[in-house]
Formats: C-alpha cells, sequence, structure tokens
C-alpha cells in the first residue's frame, strides 16, 4: 500500500480544513443570501443556484465527517459512493430540468449544461474513488479528496456569481 493512501490519520488535517470551509461557507452563502433575499427569491436562476449551492457544500461537509469517523476502509468507501451518487442525481436533474422542461430558459443552455457537468465530473471521481476505498486500493482516497476539491471550487465559483448577478441587479 502507498504509504499515504487511505491511512485517516494522514488525511486528517487536510479534511479538517475542508470540513470546516465547507462549514464556513454555508455561514457565508446565507449571510449573502439574505442581504439580497428578496432579489434571490424573484430570480429562478439565482434562487435554483443558492439552493443547490448549499446543498452542495452539506454533502462537502458531510463526506469530510465521513473521513474523519474511526471506520473500517470498506464502510468509508460505501458511504463515499452513496453520498456522491446522492450528489450526482442533483446536476443530472438539473440538466434534465434544463433539456427536457426548459424550467431555466432565463439562462443561456451552455451555462446551465456547462455548470451542472463541473459538478458530475466531481461527483463521478468522488464515486470512483470511494469503490476503490471499498474494493480494498486505498489510493481510491486521492480521488476523493480531488472530487471533494473540484467540488468545492466550483461551488466557489457558483457562489461568486450569484453574489456578482445580485449585486448588478441592486
Amino acid at each position: 500500500m502507498q504509504p499515504y493512501a487511505y491511512q485517516p490519520e494522514q488525511w486528517r488535517d487536510l479534511y479538517v480544513m475542508l470540513g470546516t470551509s465547507a462549514a464556513a461557507l454555508i455561514g457565508l452563502l446565507f449571510v449573502a443570501t439574505s442581504l439580497h433575499l428578496d432579489d434571490v427569491v424573484r430570480n429562478p436562476v439565482y434562487h435554483t443556484r443558492a439552493y443547490n449551492q448549499t446543498r452542495y457544500l452539506v454533502l462537502l461537509l458531510v463526506e469530510a465527517v465521513f473521513v474523519l469517523v474511526p471506520q473500517p476502509p470498506v464502510a468509508f468507501g460505501i458511504e463515499v459512493v452513496l453520498l456522491n451518487a446522492l450528489g450526482l442525481s442533483l446536476p443530472l436533474s438539473n440538466i434534465y430540468s434544463f433539456v427536457y422542461k426548459n424550467k431555466a430558459a432565463a439562462v443561456p443552455g451552455g451555462w446551465v449544461i456547462g455548470r451542472a457537468l463541473r459538478y458530475v465530473v466531481a461527483f463521478a471521481v468522488g464515486m470512483v474513488g470511494g469503490a476503490m476505498i471499498a474494493a480494498g486500493l486505498g489510493w481510491g482516497i486521492y480521488l476523493v479528496t480531488a472530487g471533494h476539491v473540484l467540488l468545492l471550487v466550483a461551488v466557489i465559483d457558483n457562489a461568486w456569481s450569484i453574489m456578482v448577478g445580485v449585486g448588478r441587479k441592486a
């Protein structure tokens, strides 16, 4: 096994930082949204984005908890697969809504699908990493971490676009 593969004690500090980042961003998103609540509620695009970003951040927080909880690698891997599968359902439902129900008609299609695909990739990478850990391949933690960081960056980018967009209208 690689020296820093799935050995929770080696990943503790990183996931304490990642979990703390997700929790802090949840709070900041609540504050930013509440400052422009009327604008966010009236605009279905910003409303959906703010709601989804909160859900993604909660998933990141829960994933950090899973890494930090002492448990067998198989249990951890299964938890990560299930959590990322749940997360994957969110952007896939957004793509479905846009393509088939056209709920997001106010936004150019490339933006909706492009934004959603970033989340699809992040969750898929996390799922593969969790499956590898469950299968005894400890280096899957690198994929779990890559998916986690990709998702965090996508959430930050999307949250920024909400704040800038709402700020322009204010």
